[in-house]
């Protein structure tokens, strides 16, 4: 079986596994995995190549654009030693098409499936959950700590539909953030982070939201198994109505 290197990044994996689909006639007898550099590593390192990486990407989205979005999925959650299993689903992807979600008999493929859909559950999860707050300078944060690397896909979903406001996103996991302003998306990495001032009117909101939410609660139809189960206990210290 022959054995291949990348370096660590997702453009290396994806260009890797373009390579290796372009070069090897069965994919499948094939091992990948992240270079160690190690004295005694045994594999062919195979370069980085970002246009490469694209264009498998797109390739991929015009013979099966499910088979697609679940890459697109599986990349936010950023697994280890899984290389091998996206190569091998990637490379049964371009042969059978969008039907290769369904062989879910296939380990490779029930794995790589099985972790996108999780990661694109918190996404939309986290639509629904995620708090802005009204900061004194009359822009919004909205901090979260999700299990994947969501927020790219997070934050142009919310392009569209506060684009009058000036926001931001804060990952405290990973201290990526996410900036709109005037129209204009940004991306970029905050290392040491201090959550700023309320507004006056963020707090006088903040106090009436709790209030209403506890106003509202019926006693007797509590269900803190469904509350933990549609809102869950990990994401209550972002939540408004949870804190107090």
């Amino acid at each position: 079986m022959n054995r291949y290197l990348y370096d660590g990044t997702a453009d290396g994996l994806l260009s890797a596994i373009a390579w290796i689909i372009e070069e090897e006639p069965d994919p499948e007898r094939v091992a990948l995995a992240e270079r160690e550099d190690t004295l005694f590593e045994e594999g062919f390192f195979i370069s980085t190549d970002a246009i490469q990486a694209e264009s498998l990407f797109f390739r991929l989205r015009r013979r099966a654009p499910d088979a697609a979005h679940t890459l697109y999925s599986f990349m936010m959650a950023e697994k280890e030693g899984m290389a091998g299993s996206l190569l091998h689903y990637i490379s049964l992807a371009f042969t059978h098409g969008d039907k290769i979600n369904g062989y879910l008999t296939h380990p490779d493929v029930r794995d790589i499936v099985s972790i996108a859909k999780k990661a694109g559950r918190e996404l939309h999860r986290m639509k629904g959950l995620l708090r802005f707050e009204k900061l004194l300078d009359g822009a919004y944060l909205a901090k979260m700590g999700p299990d994947y690397n969501i927020i790219q896909p997070l934050a142009y979903h919310f392009c569209s539909r506060l684009r009058a406001q000036n926001w931001f996103l804060y990952d405290i996991k990973r201290y990526t953030a996410a900036r709109w302003s005037n129209g204009a998306l940004q991306f970029g990495s905050i290392e040491q982070f201090t959550t700023p001032a309320l507004s006056e009117d963020e707090k006088k909101v903040q106090a009436l939201w709790q209030t209403f939410f506890k106003t509202i609660a019926i006693p007797d139809r509590k269900n803190p198994r469904l509350q933990k189960s549609n809102m869950p206990v990990k994401y209550w210290k972002y939540l408004t109505e949870k804190q107090g």
